[in-house]
């Protein structure tokens, strides 16, 4: 009986069918809804992509790269990737990742590459092949933050106008230099000047000044319902130990729990005085992302 066919030991030793490889696009405004739906499974990591394509949409010379998308054969999403200046993934399958390295090596923009350090291996491992050498790399700390928060507040954080761009352009440069390596006014100073006013004007930067000194600041790059990315966070040296930076902290906190789940930023795993403040104020760890600056 052909029914028979199916309990034949030789049937065991066949192969699988390989899958077909996997289909990576530029990815269009029309699609956001379907991107933002994939990245919205896991917020707390997407925060800052999603930020980018809520801010800008998926196509905006303000991304500094592209929007791809990576497909199975059912034409499902299973990757989506920002590759350009700052190079960020997420995905759903191993292959994707190797896509996303390979379409990655075409691109001549690349300053930073970031992802969880459980994926930065096998897309290192794909997209080095073609000659690209690192520059220099660390490690950073995904912190999360959730409600109930600290107590202190500080009524006069406000958001930042575009009268103190003197006081914040030089921190924010600084900060940057410290990161990468590289002065950002050096590299492109008139798209330096131009994005940092692009986002206090998007009212994403807090600021405490006292007496005409920045006392602290803190940017806020994406905020949805279910989560907000904090970046940039500094304290004035001068008045560090003070409680400037716990108070400003839990006053942002504060308000930006009020219409968020949660808050999320990245701090340098060598840093040890930042974690610290960042677990009094509350944070808890979540992930190890890897970050690779090229040369």
């Amino acid at each position: 009986m052909q029914l028979s066919l199916l309990k034949s030991p030789h049937r065991t030793n066949c192969l699988p069918l390989a899958q077909p490889a996997p289909v990576v696009e530029v990815l269009q405004n029309h699609q956001q809804d379907e991107v933002l739906a994939f990245l919205e499974r896991r917020p707390v990591f997407t925060a800052c992509m999603v930020g980018l394509i809520r801010d800008n949409g998926l196509e905006s010379p303000f991304n500094r790269g592209k929007f791809y998308g990576c497909r199975d054969a059912a034409g499902q999403l299973e990757g989506v990737a920002l590759i350009g200046h700052a190079t960020l993934i997420e995905t759903a399958s191993d292959r994707s990742i190797q896509a996303f390295a390979i379409t990655a090596q075409s691109c001549q923009s690349l300053h930073l590459l970031m992802c969880e350090e459980t994926k930065m291996d096998q897309f290192w491992a794909h997209y080095s092949v073609a000659g690209r050498q690192m520059r220099r790399a660390c490690r950073q700390l995904l912190f999360e933050l959730r409600w109930p928060i600290e107590s202190p507040q500080i009524p006069a954080l406000r958001l930042a106008t575009l009268e103190d761009l003197p006081l914040l352009l030089p921190v924010h440069a600084e900060m940057a230099a410290s990161e990468s390596g590289r002065d950002p006014r050096q590299q492109d100073a008139a798209g330096f000047f131009e994005r940092y006013s692009r986002r206090i004007q998007q009212g994403r930067t807090w600021v405490l000044i006292e007496n005409g000194k920045l006392q602290f600041k803190a940017d806020v790059i994406g905020q949805t319902p279910e989560a907000a990315y904090i970046e940039g966070v500094w304290v004035n040296p001068e008045t560090r130990g003070q409680g400037y930076g716990r108070r400003c902290m839990s006053q942002l906190a504060r308000m930006l729990l009020l219409h968020t789940k949660s808050l999320c930023l990245f701090v340098n795993d060598e840093n040890d005085r930042a974690q610290s403040f960042y677990k009094r104020a509350g944070y808890h760890l979540r992930a190890v992302y890897d970050t690779v600056f090229l040369n």
